[in-house]
């Protein structure tokens, strides 16, 4: 029996804590980094390249973390499964999340291993490069999803970024299962194009099953899911298995296709670009707060804009700006 939503949104994903610096193209290449791209790296490498890299700050992160602060922010009830260590980070990341308005009541594991982090280099253009020890976080256990959260959320929301471990990718399993047994929709994002490569027959596989109602893609990851070029081929391959897909072209734009009708609308101006970290995230937060309210697709994706140009305006992945002035400035 489906009972009235308590949250707009219940998300699964990585607790993680951004270490933000700025980096020159010389030191990418010395430190053999591929610009614009996130790696998995261990524990020791997160420690060389953490010495190595210049003055950083710290800001809690993790995609579905950001998407649901972006959604709090635009007025959204928000709860987020997640796993932290017993350590310093996990006491900011956990004081980070709930300062913005969310739930997050799963228990801290043991000191290892520590809760996860995310080093993030930004060039001059503004690219990140993300390198990504995912510590305590990669330990999410089934146990920890609570069937009555994701029951009382009208949206799961799944980052890929958690597919490469076994317990995690349980746990969502089981998220999906519990939401569509309640008739909640289901929203995943396939986070990266490394995510892609490495779950492409996961990935498929739950879009040929039925199990995702709303996809969030960008350009390139979904040419890569569909192994094709070509961008209009990928798109009508995948919106025939989701009820809603969504794509981020970067300055492009972005599409929603949704019951056979493809909508489009242009990016968001922006005088400057300082970093690009969290705009797909945001731009999540941003479409899924105009879906719950149940507006049209346009105004969705131009929620999801909005959101985006304010995060790539400034550091981290979080937003500064009061993003439901910004909506109202642009929607009325």
């Amino acid at each position: 029996m489906t009972t009235e939503a308590r949250y707009d949104i219940v998300a699964i994903g990585n607790a993680i804590v951004d270490v933000i610096a700025q980096a020159s193209d010389d030191f990418l290449e010395e430190e053999q980094l591929v610009k614009g791209s996130m790696a998995l790296i261990d524990a020791d490498r997160a420690k060389e390249l953490y010495r190595d890299m210049g003055q950083a700050r710290e800001i809690s992160g993790g995609s579905g973390a950001n998407t649901l602060a972006g959604a709090s922010i635009l007025g959204r009830q928000c709860a987020l499964i997640a796993q932290v260590a017993d350590d310093q980070l996990g006491e900011v990341f956990r004081h980070d999340i709930r300062a913005v308005g969310i739930d997050f009541d799963v228990p801290a594991m043991g000191k290892e291993p520590p809760t996860a982090r995310c080093l993030i280099l930004v060039t001059p253009d503004a690219q990140r490069t993300m390198n990504t020890f995912l510590g305590a976080s990669q330990f999410l256990p089934p146990a920890a999803v609570d069937a009555d959260l994701i029951a009382s959320g009208s949206i799961l929301y799944l980052e890929g970024y958690l597919w490469d471990s076994g317990e995690p990718k349980a746990a969502m399993a089981l998220g999906i299962d519990i939401a569509h047994q309640h008739d909640r929709k289901v929203a995943f994002t396939l986070s990266d194009g490394f995510c892609v490569d490495r779950h492409r027959d996961d990935f498929t596989g739950m879009l040929k099953q039925g199990r995702i109602d709303i996809l969030f893609s960008n350009e390139d990851e979904i040419k890569s899911l569909c192994e094709t070029d070509d961008f209009d081929a990928a798109v009508a391959q995948t919106a025939a298995q989701v009820e809603t897909l969504v794509v981020t072209r970067s300055e492009k734009g972005a599409i929603a296709v949704r019951d056979g009708k493809t909508t489009s609308v242009a990016a968001e101006p922006v005088d400057q670009i300082i970093d690009t970290t969290g705009a797909g995230d945001l731009f999540a937060a941003g479409f899924l707060s105009g879906y719950v309210e149940q507006r049209s697709m346009e105004d969705c994706l131009i929620m999801g804009a909005v959101a985006a140009a304010e995060v790539i305006s400034h550091y981290g992945a979080r937003p500064e700006a009061d993003l439901r002035e910004l909506v109202k400035q642009r929607l009325g």
